[in-house]
């Protein structure tokens, strides 16, 4: 009998090798190359093409069509997805086991299902099972089709059929071809499914949602060229024993990146939060040292969050830098110019600096508030509630304008705060009534006005 011939895949990138290695030879990945049987595809699998194919054109005679988006019935939502759903897209939403990935796409369709034919596949669940959830959401009234089924052939068939314009595949990690003898979930089941399930998208106008499970990494399982295959990928965040869910867009072809939507799970679901910046501005009513707050933006979004600053004397010999929800490396760089342009020494001293709610802050534009928070509780100084922080701080101390500059002054006003620090590049040509703008250049003029509070 004839040996099955085999091959290496990696799990990050997809590439394929003849022999085992510790390191992928594509993306330098360690121990990501996990042995797969080589599989005969067809001819016609494996010259299709996702975006089809078509005869020579130039781009100034291309015929643009606007396509109207679909609203989902959660501002949240269409927030993230960039106005609503595209026809003809497909959208990768991934996230931790129980976070909420199925409650949202379920309450979704049953809102879509009043207006637009939809499906909702599922190889995890039973139908029994998702009309038990339903109800509980109070959806059962929805009549919506559904289809427990894990095999593609099944579902492309169903989606001929019925021709939905929206239907959900939850979760692609489950789906498997016949074409195909490993098992489902592996690189060659995910990858080939995912790219026959977007063909389809792609051919007839329908709009797929994708379920993908995550790794204890936190990554996409499956290879990452999954990510590249689909419009939009969507990851919710958060602790899952919070009673906040966070949804973020880390690729979008047709809206903003790292746009950032906010839900709070309650009995019925996951509920908007219109409001963000109040649910993570739940501040202590008395005034405290190294709390203050930065203006942040997330995607198109101003967003005000707190940061707190504990700085304690280091117990052992090497002093403690730790961040939670912001950038560790950059807590670093910022320690070194406060010591180098401000005079003020951290190496002896623990720092720990967190983002208040479980948001993660990572632009640059928080820079300024995480020195100031530094210092004030180093030096015990009290930052009032009424003032609001956001800046850049560059590596010879100076003060950088940020982007998005008068929106993030507009969010800070309309939430009640009447004292700003920014950057000096970032001061509007007209004065604000009731409000004190303090532009700042240089590193040393911030922790001037710190003094004089």
């Amino acid at each position: 009998m004839a040996k099955d011939k085999t091959v290496f895949v990696c799990n990050a990138c997809g590439g394929q090798t003849q022999k085992w290695q510790g390191q992928c030879p594509h993306c330098l990945d360690w121990n990501t190359l996990t042995e797969q049987v080589i599989e005969a595809k067809s001819a016609s699998t494996r010259h299709a093409s996702l975006a089809g194919t078509g005869a020579l054109t130039r781009l100034v005679r291309v015929d643009i069509a606007v396509l109207p988006r679909i609203a989902t019935g959660s501002s949240e939502f269409d927030r993230v997805l960039g106005g609503g759903l595209v026809p003809g897209g497909v959208v990768l939403l991934g996230g931790d086991p129980g976070i909420g990935k199925s409650t949202l796409l379920l309450q979704a369709l049953a809102s879509l299902a009043a207006a637009h034919k939809v499906l909702y596949v599922s190889g995890e669940e039973s139908a029994q099972q998702i009309a038990l959830r339903a109800q509980r959401l109070e959806l059962g009234d929805t009549d919506m089709p559904l289809l427990p089924e894990t095999r593609l052939e099944t579902v492309l068939a169903t989606l001929d059929t019925e021709k939905p314009a929206i239907a959900v595949i939850d979760s692609i990690q489950t789906v498997y071809t016949e074409q195909l003898t490993s098992a489902p979930g592996s690189v060659a089941q995910v990858r080939e499914c995912a790219q026959a399930l977007t063909r389809y998208a792609k051919r007839s106008g329908t709009t797929l949602i994708l379920v993908g499970h995550v790794t204890k990494e936190g990554t996409l399982a499956g290879p990452r060229v999954l990510e590249h295959i689909v419009d939009t990928v969507l990851y919710f965040e958060g602790d899952s024993g919070s009673s906040f869910r966070l949804v973020r867009a880390f690729k979008n072809r047709f809206g903003a990146v790292n746009e950032l939507g906010v839900f709070a799970m309650t009995e019925k679901g996951l509920k908007p939060v219109n409001n963000p910046s109040a649910l993570f501005l739940n501040r202590s009513e008395r005034e405290v040292s190294g709390s203050c707050v930065v203006v942040a933006t997330e995607g198109t979004r101003p967003l005000l969050v707190e940061i707190q600053a504990l700085v304690d004397t280091a117990h052992t010999p090497s002093a403690r830098r730790l961040t939670v929800g912001l950038d560790q490396n950059r807590l670093a760089m910022l320690l070194a110019v406060l010591h180098r342009h401000g005079g003020i020494a951290c190496y002896d001293q623990d720092v720990f600096v967190n983002a208040v709610g479980g948001v993660r802050v990572l632009e640059p534009a928080a820079d300024l508030v995480i020195v100031l928070c530094i210092v004030s509780s180093l030096r015990s100084k009290v930052i009032p509630h009424h003032l609001a922080v956001f800046g850049e701080v560059g590596l010879s101390g100076e003060i950088r304008p940020v982007q998005r500059g008068q929106e993030r002054l507009k969010e800070a006003i309309k939430l009640g705060f009447t004292e700003i620090v920014l950057p000096k590049a970032n001061m509007p040509k007209q004065k604000i009534a009731g409000v004190k703008l303090h532009g700042v250049a240089h590193l040393n003029e911030a922790l001037d006005f710190l003094r004089a509070l």
